[in-house]
């Protein structure tokens, strides 16, 4: 009798795992009107390099020639079609979703030539790992002086949810995001564990007195939002200088969020999310003190990136965002007005998974393809 059990839940979980989530949600915007997504045609996609690695993020520099860092422990630049790969990087914990992520450049890189990077870490005294930040001067093809500037604790042996985007502000402060983990139930709603969070440090590392909880005893003084599943995507907006974040829900309920100072962004309390074998988180879509979705995905796209489009290249575009849909492998453009999600479309269609996104010092905009390689959006006239 309990071997037939055993067989039958197997079969059953392959079953829910193929049946079409569309089926019983369809993509709905928050005031519950149905959200049309179209397909974009007018444009072309050119591989600029070709790379079988997982590019997990792209920077540039001012040459617009990239730096990409590659999941399972590698940095590369890309110039004038030659690969070169660049030495010192730090030892990764390389384990599911963990490894080498996010690379951003100081707003000053090109006087101090300083290059954040985050990554999963681990130590010699608590098994698993965690994300890290650390930062390193890239001098010519090596980074040296190597600091460790935040590291998410406790350590996991779980490999989901690391989060590891990062962004710089008008005012030089480096926000990054650590993911819940895959402890839910403990770290996004908890000030005193990382993990389910957005923080805020200075460029050395140091922590400003003015982040919301910092005088707060038994925190993360680090914190600077918190109730959050697992941000991938973050960008500053190019106008007002908030930092967005989207973020992956579980099966539906990806959001995208504006980051505001000591929000609780309500995972796992609210979500418009079930669990993945379709049974219920919770009831609850809104509770008091936590903040709403600017946008949520019904269906989960899984957006791995996030992007702003300000370039003249693009006209019919320009001000409106991208993500990269990791699950059904193409580009959302989502069109706003007045902060409100008015149009959807997909971009790069069967490419493959588009792991980073982001808009080059030519104006062009630029996709990481998983085990592909770069490609440059350009439009047809």
């Amino acid at each position: 009798m309990m071997n037939n059990f055993f067989y039958l839940s197997i079969i059953l979980s392959i079953m829910l795992s193929n049946f079409s989530y569309t089926q019983i949600l369809k993509p709905l915007d928050k005031e519950g009107e149905d959200s049309i997504l179209t397909e974009e045609t007018n444009y072309e996609m050119e591989l600029v390099f070709e790379d079988e690695n997982i590019i997990w993020a792209i920077e540039f520099f001012e040459d617009n020639s990239i730096l990409a860092s590659v999941k399972s422990g590698s940095i590369f630049h890309y110039k004038d079609g030659i690969k070169t790969q660049i030495k010192g990087v730090p030892e990764i914990y390389l384990r599911g979703q963990g490894g080498l992520m996010d690379i951003a450049f100081h707003p000053n890189f090109k006087e101090n030539k300083l290059v954040y990077f985050s990554y999963a870490s681990e130590d010699k005294v608590e098994k698993g790992g965690n994300t890290t930040i650390a930062r390193a001067k890239l001098i010519e093809d090596s980074l040296i002086d190597l600091e460790v500037l935040y590291k998410g604790s406790p350590n996991s042996r779980k490999g989901q949810h690391f989060g590891g985007r990062l962004e710089f502000d008008d005012n030089n402060y480096l926000y990054f995001s650590i993911g819940d983990r895959g402890n839910r139930d403990v770290n996004p709603q908890n000030l005193n564990l990382d993990g389910g969070k957005i923080y805020r440090i200075y460029d050395d590392g140091t922590i400003p007195e003015d982040n919301p909880f910092f005088n707060n005893p038994d925190t993360k003084k680090a914190i600077y939002s918190y109730g959050h599943r697992n941000p991938q995507g973050m960008f500053k907006h190019p106008i007002t200088g908030k930092i967005w974040t989207n973020e992956h829900g579980p099966r539906g309920g990806d959001e995208i969020n504006i980051i505001e100072k000591g929000k609780n962004y309500g995972w796992p309390k609210i979500t418009y999310g079930v669990n993945y074998s379709l049974t219920t988180i919770t009831k609850n879509k809104s509770l008091p003190g936590m903040e709403q979705p600017l946008y949520y995905w019904l269906p989960s796209i899984a957006p791995s990136s996030f992007e702003y489009i300000s370039s003249n290249i693009y006209p019919k575009w320009k001000g409106s965002l991208l993500a990269g849909a990791l699950v059904f492998q193409y580009i959302e453009r989502i069109g706003l007005k007045d902060n409100k999600v008015i149009s959807r479309s997909k971009i790069a269609e069967d490419l493959g998974r588009p792991r980073d996104v982001k808009q080059g010092p030519d104006g062009y905009i630029y996709v990481s393809i998983e085990n592909k390689g770069i490609y440059k959006i350009i439009p047809k006239e």
